[in-house]
């Protein structure tokens, strides 16, 4: 086994602070619809899914392996390219989680090798048969498969309750709903952590510390662990309040059919090996869950954005990632250049993020949250009820809420 070099012991630190802002990017994906009903408190929420990201980290290497031996050629692999990567994933994770958005910092690690595998070995250096069956087909099943699910969910809850005392049923969802964030967050600890350890096992490989085909080593495990546990704690309160508050409003029984119904879709995906995002399917399940109770809203212009930036994150990234390393393939400088970017990037979106602070305090304010679009209303005025809906549990009429809406937002203009 050869000695950690300059550039590998660079990649590892990149990889693991990639891993870090992972954590609180993607802490929306299991804590925002908990912390949206009231269903827990916001730092003991984010404690709690710190904790359970770190054991799930060590459930499982199968998304691992894909990244590390499937998705790219490794003899074609140099570790400049994978810091080239996890430049792109990094600052695409940053821009998104400054304006709110829940893009798939999974495909932003993905995109990133792949643009930065290409500028190095060419485009047969990607193995495209592995990015369509374990990551193109998933990105696109994932939400509507989560979706789906969480509509029927939803109605099913609310049909089984029809008869439960109204509180009793609201406190029985909210336990629910605590121990659903809890199986989300092991869940994105297997699937999410996995992918750091892939990408560094991965420059392991390419720098000749670890021979070709190998498993993480425990190291690579513990330390991607704690780096997306440590993120998680930290908060992606920006991200937090869009998923809980700026898609739908949830109650508590569709907050733990969505969550359910996500957290099935990625341990299923992660057993498979699958390279599955966690923001399409638990965001896909919110949307679901809005959609399954009479009423209910889905804010389509602000999911219309979020769409948009899931389908810019692979291109973008392996932008960033192709730039990147071909800076890098100047030598010593070049790398030290893409650092100095980076750092740069990193602290610049940090100060702007400051000029509006969200965190703890506030995440659950909605003044701004969006009306209620054109489709939503059409959908839930041909919705039926779920039957047996308590009267207290739906929402005023159509009409009446659409008038609501429309004088809010010309007030707003105002």
């Amino acid at each position: 086994m050869e000695s950690f070099s300059l550039i590998l012991a660079i990649v590892v630190v990149t990889a693991l602070a990639f891993d870090f802002t992972n954590g609180f990017h993607d802490t929306a994906n299991a804590m925002a619809t908990t912390i949206s009903t009231g269903a827990m408190k916001p730092k003991v929420a984010v404690a709690m899914s710190a904790v359970l990201n770190l054991v799930g980290a060590f459930l499982s290497v199968e998304v691992a392996n894909t990244i590390s031996k499937g998705l790219v050629d490794e003899a074609g692999i140099r570790p400049e390219v994978i810091f080239a990567a996890l430049v792109g994933a990094i600052l695409w994770n940053l821009l998104t989680w400054l304006v709110g958005l829940p893009s798939s910092s999974s495909h932003a690690l993905m995109g990133g090798l792949i643009g930065a595998t290409i500028a190095s070995a060419g485009v047969g250096a990607v193995h495209g048969d592995v990015l369509v069956t374990k990551v193109l087909i998933p990105a696109i099943a994932a939400p509507l498969v989560a979706g789906l699910a969480a509509m029927l969910a939803t109605r099913l809850t609310y049909s089984l309750g029809k008869k439960a005392d109204g509180e009793a049923s609201r406190k029985g969802y909210r336990a629910g709903q605590i121990a659903s964030a809890g199986l989300v967050s092991l869940a994105h600890g297997t699937n999410d952590a996995q992918k750091t350890m892939g990408i560094i096992t991965l420059a392991l490989v390419a720098g000749g510390t670890l021979a070709p085909d190998s498993d993480p080593p425990m190291w690579v495990i513990l330390s991607a662990g704690i780096a997306i546990a440590l993120g998680t704690y930290l908060g992606g309160w920006r991200i937090i309040r869009t998923m809980g508050k700026g898609l739908t409003d949830l109650q508590p029984q569709q907050g733990f059919a969505a969550q359910t119904s996500a957290a099935t879709v990625i341990l299923a995906s992660s057993h498979l090996g699958f390279s599955l995002s966690t923001t399409h399917s638990v965001s896909g399940a919110v949307m679901g869950a809005g959609l399954g109770r009479k009423g209910g809203v889905v804010r389509w212009s602000t999911a219309t954005r979020m769409f948009v930036a899931w389908g810019l994150t692979l291109p973008a990234a392996a932008l960033v990632g192709a730039v990147a390393e071909y800076v890098t393939g100047f030598g010593a400088w070049g790398t030290g250049v893409v650092a100095v970017f980076l750092v740069a990037s990193s602290a610049a979106i940090w100060k702007v993020s400051r000029r509006e602070i969200v965190d703890h305090t506030n995440v659950n304010d909605t003044d701004d949250a969006e009306p209620a679009g054109v489709v939503t209303t059409a959908m839930a005025a041909v919705t039926p009820p779920p039957a047996g809906t308590p009267a207290e549990e739906q929402v005023p009429s159509i009409p009446a809420q659409a008038t609501a809406e429309r004088t809010h937002s010309t007030t707003t203009t105002v």
